[in-house]
């Protein structure tokens, strides 16, 4: 086998020194000097003449084979090649030999001299081939499995940026609900303002007129008391006894016709009303123009429980002592302390609100109306309930799934407000004191949906206050 210093040695005799690659061809000529026939053919036709080694003119078509170079050209090629690949092999860092064998238990490659030591004794060996199709196929199992999640990855993308889409969407279809039901309420406000400042303009103008023709009738007599001044005055002065007396009696009959003095008019306190409870009385007729306005929602009788107690208006319900006897009706809840209000919505959108007070449990929210109403129930939106509770006075919470949801609030809420639109399938609750979200449902609604409530157990006389529904319109 050649040596390092001999293949490099047969490497420099077989280089082209134009292309400087293994000879190609070679031709020699008549200088002696060996070049490739294409490179030395391209120097012609640049119309370099001579050898490029020693500048000798060159004979025009003298160009002779040279195949005793073209064989060692072809042997240091192959040469070249053999000794690179030789060195590219991996070699034992102890024992200089092929790494020919990969160590499956400790995971390295090693040569046959290390496979009959101690340290490899009892290892599962494989030959290099072996083991590279066998962790090839891993790679490629591991490539398809990645090439799965992938699409998986990709899927859930797409997946979000629909989500990222709709809320998109919803928030921009808000943001134009929010200016629009605004831009009503500023409307309602404005037409109420110019309204109320028209009347004031027009009361202003009739208490003016009347203030004002009063004004007149005072200052016209202000002149004729003046004029009768100033004539007493003349008579004052006068020397003559029998004109005096003439002038007296003549006096006394004008006093006694024209002595009249018009009072100041008190009209204006009329215009007084507009200085009235102005936020207020607003509010009140803005009412009629809300949508939804809080309604005023009554308790059902005949879809209760035994030990429920209404109000007479049947606005309120409490946990009573005793079963009450009911008439009987299918309706009724046989088990649980539960009631549905009278009125129940298949469209539209509704808002009331229930006054919870201090109590210490409670469920207010809506049911639909097939809920079974038998034996012991699952008051989760699967089986027809969107609810929220209290339990042992401070704990609230949602019913979700797979879990509850607690709803934290830094104060208890004295009043719930709950919010059902119908085409939207929403139901939101809120702490009706200052209407902070508590929490939303969202469900695709296919039969009439019913206000729902359970005062809660009274255990220990410590949660017997009953339930309230506020009713606000028309108050």
């Amino acid at each position: 086998m050649a040596s390092r210093q001999e293949a490099e040695s047969l490497t420099e005799e077989a280089i082209c020194p134009v292309c400087l690659d293994f000879f190609v061809d070679p031709v020699i000529l008549d200088c002696g000097h060996n070049f490739c026939r294409s490179c030395i053919t391209q120097c012609c036709k640049k119309k370099i003449n001579s050898c490029p080694e020693c500048r000798e003119r060159i004979p025009k078509r003298n160009l002779k084979i040279n195949r005793a170079l073209a064989n060692l050209a072809e042997k240091a090629r192959n040469l070249s090649m053999n000794q690179n690949e030789k060195e590219n092999k991996l070699h034992c860092e102890e024992h200089q030999e092929e790494l020919k064998l990969f160590c499956e238990t400790d995971k390295k490659l090693i040569c046959v001299i290390c496979r009959d030591s101690w340290e490899h004794k009892d290892h599962c060996l494989l030959s290099v081939k072996k083991a590279a199709e066998i962790y090839r196929d891993q790679r490629k199992s591991s490539l398809d499995s990645l090439r799965e999640n992938k699409k998986a990855v990709l899927k859930t993308e797409q997946k979000q940026k629909r989500k990222i889409s709709e809320v998109r969407e919803q928030s921009s279809s808000l943001q134009t609900r929010i200016a629009f039901e605004f831009s009503k309420m500023h409307q309602i406000l404005t037409e109420k303002e110019q309204r109320l400042l028209r009347d004031l303009r027009e009361e202003e103008e009739r208490i003016l007129e009347t203030m004002e023709k009063n004004l007149q009738e005072i200052q016209e007599n202000l002149i004729s008391i003046e004029e009768k001044l100033s004539n007493l005055q003349k008579q004052v002065e006068q020397k003559d006894e029998l004109t005096i007396l003439k002038e007296e009696a003549s006096r006394s009959k004008r006093i006694n016709e024209g002595n009249h003095t018009p009072s100041v008019a008190n009209v204006d306190l009329s215009i007084r009303k507009f200085n009235g409870p102005l936020q207020y009385t607003v509010w009140r007729e803005m009412l009629d123009s809300i949508d939804p306005a809080p309604v005023s929602l009554t308790l059902d009788p005949n879809q209760m429980n035994s030990r429920l107690i209404f109000s007479s208006d049947h606005s309120s319900v409490r946990f009573g002592n005793e079963p009450q006897r009911l008439s009987g009706s299918p309706e009724t809840f046989h088990v649980w302390p539960f009631v549905l209000g009278s009125q129940g919505f298949t469209s539209g959108r509704h808002y009331w609100e229930v006054e919870v007070g201090k109590k210490t449990q409670w469920i207010v929210g809506v049911a639909r109306e097939s809920v079974n109403r038998e034996g012991r129930m699952d008051l989760s939106p699967e089986n027809g309930y969107w609810t929220v509770w209290l339990e042992f006075g401070n704990y609230y919470f949602a019913v979700t799934s797979p879990s509850l949801t607690p709803l934290t609030q830094r104060v208890n809420p004295h009043k719930i407000g709950v919010y059902l639109n119908y085409e939207d399938g929403q139901v939101s609750f809120y702490n009706a004191d200052n209407m902070s979200h508590l929490h939303t449902y969202t469900h695709a609604f296919t039969e009439r949906i019913f206000p729902f409530f359970h005062p809660g157990w009274n255990i220990d006389g410590k949660n017997s206050a009953p339930l309230k529904i506020c009713g606000i319109k028309g108050h």
